[in-house]
């Protein structure tokens, strides 16, 4: 039972970290822009100019 006076703080100090960690993605604007991605990854930015494949 000792154990719970070490664990009982250091989980909700874990959960308090996650819960800033989550508050702070949403204040710097982390889930603005979720479409963003989806259609970044389809396009084909890679190739240079000179470089197009038949």
């Amino acid at each position: 039972m000792n154990v719970l006076v070490f664990l009982v703080p250091i989980a909700l100090s874990l959960g308090m970290l996650g819960l800033l960690g989550f508050m702070w993605s949403l204040k710097n604007g982390q889930y603005e822009d979720l479409d963003g991605a989806a259609w970044r990854v389809l396009q084909d930015d890679d190739l240079p100019q000179g470089d197009h494949k038949p």
